[in-house]
């Protein structure tokens, strides 16, 4: 096994794959999306947490690559906080991060076909998540923080080594479902793992000790905050109905007027977006144009000064053929005299060898002639004496023409150096001018590419303005989105909730129509009947006054509180509205009117001290009391109590609770446990009270 790898460089197609998806998720107006998939990576590239980071991307999708690792060196995962989708599979992932519970905003995490061991203990802090999906890797069990994903949904671990779940994963109540391989399970058993999610979801919270239920109940969302503000409102409910419709038409209807208004700023800034886009085009063009211009200008000067390089070199070139030229003739003539002068030798020679025979001649003659000596010795010195002479002028001829020779050479050659050197110097003065002219040429390159420079900077400063502006109003647009399906949404809820109390007065209309037309008032009549005696004596204990002003505002259904507080006049004067909220008065305009109510009374006790009871006295009323025989009780005849109401949710067992604060009686104890909300009028249940019948 080596002990070094080299990096696998990814193929030009990969390379440009990856150039390509990285300039496409930084162009304006890019969706959330940033997909480099099938790019041959070895690990995320540096620009990738950048470009999450700066442009907020949502969706990160990596798949199909050769990822040993998801965090380079010099990387951190909080460069990746906005992220809802990250997609790993088909990797080679060995590990996740320790820290990936920073990705709070995680809401889908697939790490399909890795190689995967074990899971970092930090996934149960992404409380957002709905998907994970480990399916095909090598993991052996699985951390027990997964039970702290409350909004999980979907699980899949089937192609692993998993034989036990957590008992924790009875607490994610959302899981809708989850893969496995039942036949290698041994906790839960096979037989439990093969019947689906519901059996095992049953399983682990019987292990666990919890109460199943199902999903769907802790999927709905809390769409209403304010429903209990206006549930105890005196008017009816189509006058409430029809307000609502109002106030959510005119909010619509501003909606729609604040939409129009951004979505016409959105097109004006566009529109000044495609004219600096247009100028920043005009400008490069115009650029580019001048630089094509000095370049231009500076191929024909230097094709200029090449030509007159050329030229000149040319002409140095025929200058130095002339010359050696003329030094081959000097040397032909000098080689011809040369030759004249050893030719000349030759003549001498033989004139010598001429006057040797010529000397034997003339002593064979003198011998023979008998010339006397003198006349001898006289006529050879002549003889010699001329011919030396004659030799000479002859070596002298040949010296002068000798030095001559090597004059004339010198002086060609003292030409053509100084020729040459001329030449040096104006070849030297051109390279000279065409340095100078190259340098100022590539000067004025270099000033206008930083001025390009500067203003390229400037324009994407502007651009990234714009990019910001764009992004924070894409970012209000969807707000504003979803703000109109919350609003379609609770529009449908209350067309529901409209029809359902159509539905229940059609009911109850039919009920009056069976002899039942006083199905509230036995319900009421019922719970007066069903009264503690301490709280019965509580209200008979109060002051008259109290109970009269409670029964002129119609709040005689908070003379039980004001009882059990045990109020009186005094203690309601030093009572502010605050007070009587914490106690249950709900209604804003119902708590001041009491506490103005309150205090008249007591002013007027104050100003006629006679009207005041003493202390330890229970004022009796002053209108005329009718005799007991006229009061008739309005409640419907005793033998309509006869008939007990029956739960509406099992229909067996007769309705013992009370849900609060709507008031109505219609579920046993043991189906009334897992409800939220009132089955009649689908209000949010406050407090369940118990009834108990008296025998």
């Amino acid at each position: 096994m080596p002990l070094f790898f080299r990096k696998r460089k990814p193929s030009e197609e990969a390379r440009k794959r990856l150039e390509y998806q990285m300039c496409l998720a930084k162009e304006a107006g890019a969706d959330d999306i940033l997909d480099i998939s099938k790019c041959e990576l070895s690990e995320i590239p540096f620009g990738a947490f950048a470009t999450c980071k700066v442009l907020q991307k949502k969706v990160l999708i990596v798949h199909t690559n050769h990822l040993t690792s998801l965090l380079p060196k010099s990387c951190s995962l909080l460069s990746l906080a906005t992220i809802k989708v990250l997609d790993l599979h088909d990797n080679q992932l060995t590990a996740l991060p320790d820290d990936l519970g920073q990705l709070t905003a995680l809401q889908v995490l697939n790490v399909e076909r890795n190689q995967l061991t074990q899971l970092p203990h930090s996934i149960g802090n992404l409380t957002q998540l709905q998907t994970l999906n480990v399916k095909d890797n090598k993991l052996k069990e699985l951390p027990d923080t997964l039970g702290e994903l409350r909004s999980l949904r979907t699980l899949n671990i089937s192609g692993n080594e998993i034989q036990r779940l957590p008992q924790t994963l009875a607490h994610v109540r959302t899981l809708e479902m989850l893969s496995l391989d039942a036949s290698t399970m041994v906790y839960p058993p096979p037989e439990v793992c093969g019947d689906g999610t519901t059996a095992i979801l049953q399983f682990l919270c019987k292990e666990s000790g919890l109460e199943y239920y199902p999903p769907s109940q802790y999927l709905l969302p809390v769409l209403e905050q304010d429903g209990t503000n206006s549930r105890d409102s005196p008017d009816g409910p189509t006058d409430r109905v029809s307000r609502e419709e109002v106030e959510w038409q005119n909010r619509f209807s501003d909606y729609e007027k604040r939409k129009e208004q951004k979505m016409l700023e959105k097109l004006e800034f566009e529109r000044r977006l495609e004219l600096g886009q247009r100028e920043h085009a005009q400008l490069l063009q115009q650029s580019s144009s001048q630089k094509d211009e000095i370049l231009q200008t500076v191929k024909e000067e230097q094709f200029r000064l090449e030509q007159g390089l050329s030229e000149r070199q040319r002409h140095l070139d025929a200058e130095r053929q002339r010359l050696q030229e003329q030094l081959k003739q000097t040397e032909q003539n000098i080689s011809s005299r040369i030759q004249m002068l050893l030719q000349e030798n030759q003549r001498q020679k033989k004139s010598s060898e001429i006057l040797k025979s010529l000397e034997n001649e003339r002593i064979r003659m003198e011998q023979l002639m008998s010339i006397t000596q003198e006349e001898t010795e006289n006529l050879r010195r002549r003889e010699v004496a001329s011919a030396m002479q004659q030799m000479l002028t002859e070596r002298c001829k040949n010296r002068l023409m000798q030095m001559a020779y090597e004059s004339q050479r010198q002086n060609l050659a003292q030409q053509a150096c100084s020729s040459m050197a001329e030449m040096d110097e104006r070849f030297q003065q051109i390279l000279s001018w065409q340095q100078m002219d190259q340098n100022k040429a590539i000067s004025q390159i270099l000033q206008e590419s930083a001025m390009q420079k500067a203003a390229f900077e400037a324009l994407q400063v502007k651009k990234d303005l714009m990019h910001r502006q764009i992004r924070s109003q894409e970012m209000v647009s969807e707000q504003r989105w979803a703000l109109s399906n919350l609003l379609q949404q609770l529009l449908k809820e209350k067309r529901q909730r409209e029809e359902e109390l159509r539905e229940i007065l059609t009911e109850l209309e039919a009920k009056s129509e069976t002899r039942q037309e006083n199905y509230w008032l036995i319900q009421y009549q019922r719970l007066l009947n069903q009264k503690p005696l301490s709280l019965k004596l509580q209200e008979d204990g109060m002051e008259r006054q109290l109970v009269a002003l409670l029964e002129e505002l119609s709040a005689e259904h908070y003379l039980p509180i004001f009882a059990h507080h045990r109020l009186s006049l005094a203690l309601l004067s030093q009572m502010s509205p605050g007070d009587l909220a914490k106690l249950g008065v709900s209604e804003a305009g119902l708590q001041h009117e009491i506490l103005r109510k309150v205090q008249e009374l007591l002013d007027a006790a104050r100003i006629q001290p006679e009207l005041k009871p003493p202390a330890g006295e229970v004022l009796t009323p002053t209108a005329p009391q009718e005799p007991p025989e006229s009061v008739r009780p309005s409640a419907p005849p005793a033998e309509l109590e006869v008939q007990a109401s029956e739960c509406v949710v099992c229909l067996e067992r007769e309705a013992q609770m009370i849900f609060l604060n709507c008031g109505h009686v219609c579920c046993c104890q043991q189906c009334c446990q897992p409800l939220r909300t009132c089955p009649l009028c689908r209000q949010d249940i406050v407090q369940r009270l118990r009834i108990y019948h008296s025998s």
